[in-house]
């Protein structure tokens, strides 16, 4: 019996060693893993290149705005840069690819696996403030349509001016088919989900930077987008009962709809608050072409209403709203309008004396190849003295009194004139200059300034001969000159607003 119990107690006891063994050897294990992941975790951490996804650990370990992405896939810095770009500091493509090869070790491509430094990330939303300006003060600008304003192309084009003698630049937010070239969230907004400029704040940073004034240009009520998609809003027809069309095309909004009106002052507002310094009003009008009689609108409900009356109306509301919010208006109108005929009036409803009320800027269009059998020219944009001295000398005429500023639009396309060139672009600034006009604004749909760009060196040098000296201090945004001013815009190439 001894032997049998001590073999018992013998296996016990081996048992209890074996168990204290393994639960020795499990705690270690236990202990190492733990020392493993905790370091694992004060590492920093490859996510991919959000900033909301990097650790706060992790941010601490990198230089400031820079974030990291580990490619599950062979990339490239330019994907990287684009996919990144409207969040950091950084305004072409081309320029961030260099940026990121550069933190890089000089790498473009990356394979599975890499962790790329991704550098120039900023703080969202990015805020910028309108600048006070002059109204008075001299304007000299090119016009760049949205996709050319957010395009790589648009931003060598601003710098070039610039280092030119430019000192504004006019883009646009919304022109005249409806489309919008910032993200803005309204029912009324065309739905897309890629913009031209994804970033506002951020383009007027950089324009501000250039000491460019910087105007956002807004067609209001020739809008293809509402008028195609949302016909209740649009003219109307009287013997169709269907939306009207402007020789053939389905076009217009209603201009004396609320609806139409309110979603253009909330775009406006929206602008505004991002930094632009002035906002331009185009179609600032009813419809001049097509079958007048039939069109029928929603201010007709009142007879003693008349188009001129909705359009004073409506910028009375708008100028209210957006003044207080730092910015200057200013509306492009007919150049034909200084002539201040009754068949115009009625069609346009653009009553100078009244839109000058609501306004710190007025922009004639005096394209001098636009005055279509005026004043017995056969070819009037061969002649740019007399329609642009002409026209400023109206229009000052008919705003004498009222403290709004004329800054005019002038002809920077060949259509229509055999003697397009830069002598013909100096021909215009100087006639401009002499008869009231304060700066000017170049207009080409294509956004081809070559001709301009030739004449400026000759501008820049000739400051008494083409360029506006005001003769008084004069009073910030909005505000009435004690220096009276002039102020106006007709159409593209071959096409009016």
């Amino acid at each position: 019996m001894a032997p049998k119990k001590f073999g018992f107690a013998s296996t016990a006891v081996l048992i209890v060693a074996v168990l204290v063994v393994v639960t020795l050897i499990f705690t270690r294990h236990a202990q190492l893993f733990s020392q493993t992941h905790v370091s694992a975790a004060q590492a920093p951490v490859t996510t991919p290149a959000t900033p909301a996804a990097q650790s706060q650990t992790s941010a601490q370990a990198l230089p400031p705005g820079t974030i990291t992405y580990q490619a599950t896939a062979v990339t490239t810095a330019q994907f990287l840069a684009r996919k990144h770009l409207t969040e950091s500091k950084y305004m072409t493509v081309a320029e961030y690819v260099d940026a990121i090869a550069a933190v890089n070790n000089g790498k473009k491509s990356f394979k599975r696996g890499d962790t790329v430094l991704i550098p120039g990330i900023e703080p969202q939303p990015i805020v910028e403030k309108s600048r006070p300006f002059p109204k008075d003060s001299e304007v000299r600008a090119i016009y760049m349509t949205g996709t050319t304003a957010g395009s790589a192309k648009g931003i060598e084009l601003v710098r070039h001016w610039h280092e030119a003698g430019g000192n504004a630049v006019v883009f646009d937010i919304k022109d005249s088919d409806g489309s919008i070239s910032i993200p803005f969230d309204h029912p009324l907004a065309p739905k897309r989900k890629n913009h031209s400029i994804s970033n506002l704040p951020k383009y007027v940073r950089f324009l501000h930077s250039l000491d460019m004034h910087v105007i956002a240009r807004q067609a209001l009520f020739r809008d293809d987008n509402i008028a195609q998609n949302h016909s209740s809003l649009a003219v109307q027809s009287r013997s169709t009962h269907q939306p009207w069309r402007e020789n053939g095309k389905l076009v217009w909004t209603d201009s004396s709809n609320k609806e139409v009106q309110d979603y253009n002052i909330a775009l406006a507002k929206y602008v505004a608050s991002s930094g632009v310094d002035e906002i331009q009003f185009d179609y600032v009008r009813f419809p001049a072409e097509g079958n007048q009689a039939d069109a029928q609108f929603a201010f007709q409900k009142d007879p003693k209403l008349h188009r001129d009356d909705v359009i004073a109306s409506f910028l009375d509301r708008a100028y209210s709203e957006l003044h207080p919010m730092g910015v200057l208006l200013s509306l492009d109108v007919f150049g034909v309008m200084a002539w201040q005929r009754q068949v115009d009036l009625s069609h346009t409803g653009q009553d100078i004396v009244k839109m000058a009320q609501h306004c710190d800027v007025l922009s004639p269009m005096i394209y001098p190849s636009h005055f279509f059998g005026m004043d017995g020219y056969e070819h009037p944009g061969d002649a740019p003295e007399h329609f642009i001295g002409e026209s400023m000398d109206r229009f000052h005429k008919v705003t004498a009194g009222s403290g709004v500023v004329l800054r005019p639009w002038l002809q920077a396309f060949h259509w229509r004139t055999k003697t397009y060139s830069p002598e013909y672009i100096l021909t215009q600034v100087k006639t401009s200059n002499e008869h009231s006009g304060v700066g000017f604004l170049f207009w080409n749909a294509a956004n081809d300034y070559s001709k301009p760009f030739a004449a400026m060196p000759v501008i820049m040098k000739n400051p008494r001969v083409y360029l506006h000296t005001p003769t008084v201090t004069v009073a910030q945004n909005g505000t009435a000159s004690s220096a009276a001013a002039a102020g106006g815009k007709t159409g593209a190439s071959g096409t009016q607003h």
